[in-house]
């Protein structure tokens, strides 16, 4: 889209939904921050990832930071890397090092980045048995300082903030004692809330199944906020696009969490697959989502302690993994202008009137039918971005380079 296309298309939205709206929408766009994760650029996973790397994948954390620092250039908006402890602060793949951790933190710093979110990495050799849920004190010992370190690494080098995902569960009826299953994960939560720092905000993650596929001990939202709400102040429920049956009305969710008050976060990616292996594309769902954040005020606000977290989780098996992330973060922002075209007052009106087809017109009208692109090259204009990241980056002709450095 060139700068002329984009302002035609700015005042064509400005006469349908009104130059208060697309002027919203556009400063929403310019606060947007998401956090884009570190194991995207480089190796990661087996098993369906196969061992394929495209061209020019990262090496090193170095190099993973270099090219989080070429997609912050071209956004404005993914300043923060979700790291994993065991991927990206250890020399043995086993213990973390906060040694590497801070020099991590430095290197981000030189490159204009920061340490955001930290996960503790539980799908390990050893976990085949559970981890935090498992039934030998030894493994959940070793997970559970795994945790706490990764909240002394969240507190001294990152935003404060760690998330976790377990693979406990089973494979077949009778294999554990589900009851207890639960309890003990439960128990070992409990206790790592009080081993770590009262200002950490821990993100609770639930999966509806993998590796479990007859149980999964925290399968969905309702289990994440008991356990979630058991464990005290400053945590909260983690929602992965991926990680719900297809027919799972995930904006629902997102709503009834709003409605608690419970600060959340959200991983971003496509369910294509039942996980998180696509770029995030511009479904209406994925606008409804949005919908619900910025109907509860969750999102884009000036007091950054009011908003959820946000990250791209994606694991992409054979696309440019560079060309995947900015693509997703073009996507985010795309969906987010969208919800805030929604005349929230002439919606309410309607649905007061039980006008049903009228008010899903309305809806549909923003987040289905416009064409908000002219919004975000607006917002990028006005804060000296490219106005087209994907080409900006084609352009800049660092592929070329990295495919040719890293043999």
């Amino acid at each position: 889209m060139t700068e002329q296309r984009a302002k035609i298309g700015l005042q064509a939205l400005e006469l349908e939904f009104g130059a208060a709206a697309v002027k919203a929408a556009t400063e929403a766009v310019k606060k947007f921050k998401v956090e884009i994760p570190s194991w995207i650029f480089g190796p990661f996973g087996g098993g369906r990832f196969g061992e394929y790397l495209p061209p020019g994948a990262a090496r090193s954390i170095q190099e993973k930071l270099d090219d989080a620092a070429v997609v912050n250039r071209l956004t404005g908006a993914t300043e923060f890397v979700a790291m994993h402890v065991l991927w990206d602060f250890t020399e043995d793949g086993s213990l973390g090092s906060y040694t590497i951790a801070r020099e991590v933190h430095e290197m981000a710093g030189e490159r204009g980045l920061k340490i955001g979110s930290v996960s503790p990495t539980y799908f390990l050799r050893g976990s085949h048995r559970n981890s935090y849920a498992a039934d030998e004190k030894s493994t959940c010992d070793h997970y559970i300082e795994q945790t706490v370190f990764a909240g002394r690494i969240a507190k001294d080098f990152g935003v404060r903030l760690i998330t976790l995902w377990f693979p406990d569960g089973s494979n077949y009826p009778g294999q554990i004692d589900l009851q207890r299953n639960y309890e003990t994960m439960k128990k070992n939560l409990l206790a790592t809330r009080q081993m770590i720092a009262d200002d950490v905000w821990i993100l609770l993650e639930y999966k509806v199944f993998e590796p479990g596929t007859y149980s999964t001990t925290i399968p969905d939202w309702g289990t994440a906020f008991a356990l979630t709400r058991a464990m005290g102040g400053n945590t909260g429920v983690l929602v992965d696009l991926g990680h719900h049956f297809h027919s799972a009305n995930i904006e629902q969710i997102v709503a009834r969490l709003v409605s608690e008050g419970m600060r959340c976060g959200f991983h971003f990616n496509t369910r294509y697959a039942a996980d998180d292996d696509h770029s995030v594309e511009p479904t209406p769902e994925m606008a409804r989502i949005f919908y619900e954040l910025v109907s509860g005020k969750v999102i884009a606000n000036r007091d950054e302690n009011k908003n959820w977290a946000y990250m791209i989780d994606q694991c992409s098996g054979r696309e440019n993994r560079l060309h995947a992330i900015i693509h997703s973060v073009d996507m985010l922002q795309n969906c987010l202008a969208k919800a805030m075209l929604i005349d929230r007052q002439a919606l309410q009106d309607l649905q007061a009137k039980d006008e049903i087809i009228l008010a899903n017109r309305l809806f549909n009208d923003a987040l289905i039918h416009a064409d908000v692109r002219p919004i975000v090259a607006t917002a990028r204009l006005e804060q000296l971005l490219p106005i087209d990241p994907m080409a900006a980056f084609i352009e800049s002709g660092y592929q070329r380079k990295i495919e040719k450095e890293r043999i």
